[in-house]
């Protein structure tokens, strides 16, 4: 394939990429299960948007624990093979559902508890529709987490972002610190 892996599916971080977001040195500034904690419950279902090669899918599948779900959404096949290795390696493999997503339809029915939009909503080309997508899949009560990485989204197009979650029907509920990142929590 002679694709710039930049520019794969349009804006999409490519698959060839993926070892740059799941290293043990990320891994010291941000901790999956500390930065979902109350926000992920004991069996939950949790929806991982963009998961890459799991590095937040695992954290949730640790959280929801062995009654709960997480459910690892990519548009990538071969992100969403990493990932499943590396739920086997990890001994969750049982507690994960992997959905491939059309390039414009998340394409799920089952309801969450919890989504998590983890640098990927500035990918996203139709953000109006993924955000009343994801809105749909919310059960009442549940959260929706949006993080953007600092050096692709300044604090405009964040609250940009931020707007356009409200318009699709969800509220600010609290800021939440990430390292590297700017990241809000919606109900």
């Amino acid at each position: 394939m002679d694709e710039n892996p930049t520019t794969q599916h349009d804006r999409i971080c490519s698959y060839t990429l993926a070892g740059w977001l799941d290293t043990p040195l990320r891994r010291l500034f941000q901790k999956p299960e500390k930065i979902l904690t109350g926000l992920v419950k004991p069996g939950g279902t949790a929806l991982d948007l963009g998961c890459g090669p799991g590095f937040f899918t695992l954290g949730m599948a640790r959280l929801v624990g062995e009654n709960g779900r997480v459910i690892a959404v990519d548009l990538q096949p071969e992100m969403l093979e990493r990932a499943r290795r590396n739920a086997a390696h990890a001994g969750l493999l049982p507690r994960i559902q992997f959905h491939q997503s059309a390039k414009d339809k998340i394409g799920l029915t089952t309801p969450v508890d919890f989504a998590l939009a983890f640098w990927m909503l500035h990918e996203v080309p139709d953000k109006q529709a993924f955000l009343r997508e994801v809105r749909g899949l919310l059960e009442p009560g549940g959260k929706f987490l949006l993080v953007e990485p600092v050096g692709h989204v300044n604090k405009a197009q964040f609250d940009v972002a931020v707007e356009q979650v409200r318009a699709a029907g969800l509220e600010p509920v609290s800021e939440r610190k990430v390292s590297l990142s700017r990241a809000m929590v919606f109900a």
